[in-house]
């Protein structure tokens, strides 16, 4: 029956083949099988919504950076260098002694201990500074200068992810430098290496790294010339020096090989 089946679709006839095509079959099954079962586990797959670019601009500041969407950032505590970690992403803001010293909250809880905890991620410590805020509900990105995250303005406080740093202040030339400077931006006319995170008008992200120092200066001039085409809204400035870590398929970067204890990582499956 199958022989004649087969006489009827493909029009030749298949008895003499027909061993030979049950064969095939068994095999492309067999082979279906394991390919199965040798793939990784889910847990250990890293979704792909990204884009890597590495760019150098004109003052010879080269770029390596992320772009993705808001909604595949999470925020992850951790204490390790971002290259030796299972997740793609980068260095997070600023801490001390393993105290989180730059605004770390999603949903409203801090990354490490409480709400008001010092080093928790509920702080900017010392000043207010510039936090990158990302409101669900709205599907809208903001710059915040905020000192706490009580003072963060969402539409609702389980929906949403905040990143502290330094204000780049994007679109504001004229004030960016003394905006900078009143949030104690470290080591601003220092060639260091450097990071930072910026969205555009379609609220999409990048995240960016330096491999070589530059001045803060240098940064955000390679940042507005190479990254987003000219539709970037505005930004911030996040740790830097041997701080400035990247894990991408395409591009490990080890900063000074330091452990560092945030990062903004792409989610998993």
């Amino acid at each position: 029956m199958v022989a004649r089946m087969l006489r009827s679709v493909i029009g030749w006839p298949v008895r003499s083949h027909l061993p030979m095509l049950l064969a095939a079959f068994l095999l492309g099954n067999l082979l279906a099988i394991l390919f199965s079962v040798v793939q990784p586990s889910s847990t250990f797959q890293l979704l792909q919504h990204y884009t890597y670019q590495e760019t150098m601009a004109s003052n010879g500041v080269r770029l390596y950076s992320i772009q993705t969407v808001p909604q595949n950032i999470v925020l992850k505590p951790i204490t390790s260098n971002v290259s030796l970690t299972a997740d793609y992403g980068i260095n997070g803001g600023f801490f001390w002694n393993g105290d989180l010293l730059s605004i770390a909250v999603m949903n409203d809880q801090p990354l490490k201990g409480e709400q008001d905890d010092y080093g928790s991620g509920w702080y900017n410590i010392d000043y207010p500074k510039g936090t990158l805020v990302w409101d669900e509900i709205t599907r809208h990105f903001s710059v915040q200068v905020v000192q706490d995250a009580h003072q963060i303005k969402v539409t609702d406080k389980q929906h949403y992810w905040a990143q502290g740093g330094v204000s780049m202040s994007l679109g504001r030339d004229a004030h960016w430098v003394d905006q900078a400077l009143s949030e104690d931006m470290p080591a601003f006319d220092e060639a260091r290496l450097r990071s930072g995170a910026v969205y555009d008008d379609r609220q999409n992200v990048w995240l960016v790294v330096t491999d070589k120092p530059c001045t803060v200066e240098q940064f955000r001039a390679a940042v507005v010339e190479k990254i987003g085409k000219g539709r970037l809204v505005d930004g911030i400035f996040l740790d830097g020096d041997g701080s400035s870590q990247m894990n991408t398929s395409q591009k490990v970067l080890k900063g000074d090989s330091r452990e560092v204890y945030q990062m903004l990582a792409l989610k998993r499956k």
